[in-house]
């Protein structure tokens, strides 16, 4: 056996050959100047406060400042003297419709607190500094009364630490969010949800109900799982055209699933100062401890790149448990997805596709957009407008749906029903017309750029054209209108907007599309 004092160990230090004990040479390589702020300010509250004990946390496991905020403590900044560091800050308005003056804050970066709660009162120091590697970095030094000699930890500290460690970690109106390799809680995002049902979701009636039930099903089911020694995760993969109802979906799962206690995770990049690795591995620890839940991957293709395939994959199929974890992952393009992704058992079991609403969806819609506005009397929507309409609009998503009916009742509002009484083939042909100018504009624009640009200009042009794939300008669809609503208001107004938006359809990629409904 080795002999593990310190008496013959030494080493041979300095030009002279004077042997130095290893745990001196040691101690006094450690001791050079180098920078560690965080054991410097211990010491120094250490040698400042002899007769207390100090606890360092950091924010994120305990949230001191927000516990007290929710008013289960009280707390208090001790300004005498000039032995603290504060920036004043000021918080507009959330938006200018809101008005107000705003509120004026402070953002502390040094400052000694009083804090008290159920009986307990201490001190600490909040004190944040940056670091080269690790960023911003803050934490809290709480000062408590020693208990005893030797004693490694405080009572009354750990105490309370606990109970607003509990606070800390519950989601309180809020919704968390990955975003620059970390989890922030956003009340923005939760507010955003709650006015997202699942009878504001328009889709074939067999497949809305199969989600829904699909989902609810899997958190009412880990007794069933466990029973049968199945790990209690799934996947499930929403896919298709944009502007269809994958984001609408996502919203209304989030916020009936809020009701019965699954908390929603949404995870905005995978990019970090640390590299994608390091946020893979923050996003599903973060939903291991938070389990269960719903965690969220919104345009999956995106996130999951060739050079963290593999230790994503290693995260879902997890050799610690995923249990309680249900993913979902959304994407316009199914066929960029890794088939690792998109077809192995086990790991996204389930994919739901969302197409362009058939003839029945768009009715359903129009019906929808029937009853928000049954109580307005200036508006005629009867059931056959809501028929006709499904038929003109064959080919439209239900985001320009919306769009139609938005920009429909704009009109109204804005007295533009009127100024547009003109007859339906001018319309048409007006149409018509501009669509020209603008192709013609165009061909101008690539022409002009060719002769001011370099003389391949107009060969890379060439070239960027036959690399594009060629769509055939959309139709307005041939729809029969009865004799009785061809003066009919609202409709004239809808068919008008129709015939725009078909335009703005042949000028817009599905890139473009997807761009416009994100979640967060």
């Amino acid at each position: 056996m080795g002999h593990y004092g310190t008496e013959g160990l030494t080493l041979h230090s300095g030009t002279h050959g004077e042997q130095v004990p290893v745990f001196e040479a040691f101690q006094a390589h450690c001791s050079g100047k180098r920078i560690n702020t965080e054991f410097q300010t211990l010491e120094a509250v250490r040698s400042l406060h002899p007769d207390k004990h100090v606890t360092v946390v950091q924010p994120h496991a305990a949230d001191l400042h927000g516990f007290a905020k929710a008013g289960h403590a009280k707390l208090r900044l001790t300004t005498s003297g000039n032995s603290f560091q504060a920036q004043r800050t000021y918080e507009a308005p959330q938006t200018r419709l809101q008005g107000g003056d705003g509120r004026l804050g402070d953002s502390v970066q040094f400052g000694l607190f009083e804090y008290a709660w159920k009986g307990h009162t201490f001190q600490f120091y909040d004190i944040a500094w940056p670091d080269p590697y690790r960023g911003q970095l803050r934490l809290y030094y709480i000062l408590s009364a020693r208990e005893g000699e030797g004693s490694r930890y405080s009572e009354a500290a750990d105490s309370v630490l606990k109970a607003c460690g509990q606070w800390s970690k519950e989601l309180h109106e809020e919704i968390y969010v990955f975003d620059a390799g970390c989890w922030k809680k956003s009340s923005d995002l939760w507010k955003a949800v709650q006015s997202s049902y699942w009878d504001d979701v328009i889709l074939d009636p067999a497949m809305k109900q199969t989600l829904v039930d699909d989902v609810h099903s899997f958190f009412d089911s880990r007794a069933i799982y466990q029973e049968y020694a199945v790990p209690w995760k799934r996947g499930v993969i929403f896919h298709g055209t944009p502007g269809c109802g994958k984001t609408i979906s996502i919203k209304a799962l989030m916020n009936s699933l809020l009701k019965e206690n699954v908390a929603p995770l949404y995870v905005k990049s995978f990019d970090a100062c640390n590299g994608p690795q390091y946020s893979i591995r923050n996003i599903f620890s973060q939903a291991r401890s938070m389990a269960p839940c719903l965690l969220i991957f919104e345009d999956l293709d995106s996130l999951v790149k060739d050079e963290v395939r593999s230790y994503f994959l290693n995260e879902v199929d997890g050799l610690e448990s995923n249990d309680g974890i249900l993913m979902i992952g959304s994407t316009n393009h199914l066929e960029r997805l890794d088939s690792g992704i998109s077809k192995r058992p086990s790991r996204f079991d389930r994919k739901y596709h969302y197409k362009l609403p058939g003839e029945r969806e768009r009715i359903l819609y129009c019906e929808y957009w029937r009853n928000k506005l049954k109580r307005n009397s200036n508006v005629d929507f009867t059931d056959e407008v809501g028929e006709i309409v499904a038929k003109l609009t064959a080919g439209f998503s239900f985001a320009y749906m919306k769009e139609l009916f938005v920009q429909t009742l704009l009109a109204i509002v804005g007295g533009r029903a009127d100024a547009e009484d003109d007859t339906f083939d001018s319309a048409l042909s007006e149409a018509a017309e501009s669509t020209k100018a603008v192709e013609i504009s165009a061909k101008l624009l690539k022409d002009d750029e060719a002769v001011e640009g370099t003389a391949d200009g107009k060969a890379e042009a060439d070239r960027e054209a036959e690399r594009k794939p060629t769509r055939e300008p959309r139709k307005v669809p041939d729809v029969k209108i009865p004799d009785h609503l061809q003066d009919h208001s609202l409709l004239r107004i809808l068919r008008k907007q129709i015939i725009a938006l078909i335009a703005d359809m042949d000028n817009t990629t599905d890139d473009d599309a997807a761009a416009k409904s994100k979640i967060y």
